[in-house]
């Protein structure tokens, strides 16, 4: 199987998307979606940005490698009466079937930056976007000191490293190789925009619980605790996190978790 298909296949990231829902009805609603716009969402897992843009209108599909995620998608979807938005599975390094300026905005939040082609996602992006049209992209930050970043970084260490000439996925929140990347697109540095934004993770219970929930369902996480297991150091994972989860919690409440994440995010307009 592709790796990075049973990476997002081996937990059940809508537990973890659970947790963002408040954050990506809040990140569509900054694109400006108009009714009628295509929109494709790469790497949706099970509609956390999908879903809202189809509430305010677009037509709306949502790519993902996951089968699990995909079925997700669809079955919220349907419960929400979306007719306008589906989900399919596709690779967001090859979008086979998707006709060229098929869309008015392609838009990928911590989904495409994990492809392992990077620059083969770019050229996807670019192919698949209208002229005039835009890519916006939510990337996380290497060496960030919030969440996610933290949370990679502590994984990393004690996980096998990956095979040699593998590009680490994030890179895409680095100004310069996302501009190098669109650049062989075709698109101008000029076109494209940064900004550091943050998105909320939120749980009903203390921290623990939501790190239980990467634990069991965040691919990463779970790759890192089964090598821990290996290696006898599990317990030393689950404590270096626990730490970081208490430490960065904002909630102010003992039953309550809210953690905030920055996010690179990236807007590209096509001349």
């Amino acid at each position: 199987m592709n790796p990075n298909k049973a990476l997002w296949e081996k937990g059940d990231f809508t537990q973890i998307a659970a947790t963002m829902r408040e954050s990506g009805d809040a990140f569509v609603e900054t694109l400006g979606i108009r009714p009628g716009q295509f929109v494709l969402d790469l790497g949706s897992g099970d509609g956390a940005t999908a879903i809202p843009a189809a509430q305010r209108g677009a037509d709306v599909l949502g790519v993902d490698i996951a089968a699990n995620l995909v079925a997700a998608g669809n079955a919220r979807a349907r419960a929400l009466g979306l007719a306008k938005c589906r989900f399919q599975e596709g690779d967001a390094s090859a979008l086979t079937g998707l006709e060229d300026r098929a869309f008015d905005l392609t838009v990928t939040v911590f989904g495409a930056m994990f492809a392992p082609k990077p620059n083969d996602v770019a050229h996807e992006m670019a192919r698949v976007t209208r002229r005039g049209g835009r890519i916006v992209m939510g990337n996380w930050i290497p060496g960030d000191p919030t969440l996610v970043a933290q949370i990679l970084k502590i994984s990393a260490a004690y996980t096998p490293p990956p095979p040699e000439g593998s590009i680490s996925p994030m890179l895409w929140g680095v100004e310069e190789h996302v501009t190098a990347r669109f650049k062989e697109t075709g698109i101008a540095a000029d076109r494209i925009a940064f900004a550091r934004e943050t998105f909320a993770f939120r749980c009903d219970g203390p921290p623990q619980r939501l790190l239980e929930r990467f634990r069991r369902y965040y691919g990463p996480t779970m790759n890192a605790f089964d090598a821990a297991e290996k290696s006898g150091r599990a317990d030393a994972l689950a404590a270096e996190l626990e730490d970081l989860f208490v430490a960065q919690n904002r909630s102010g409440e003992p039953d309550k978790t809210l953690i905030p994440a920055t996010f690179l995010r990236v807007e590209a307009t096509l001349a």
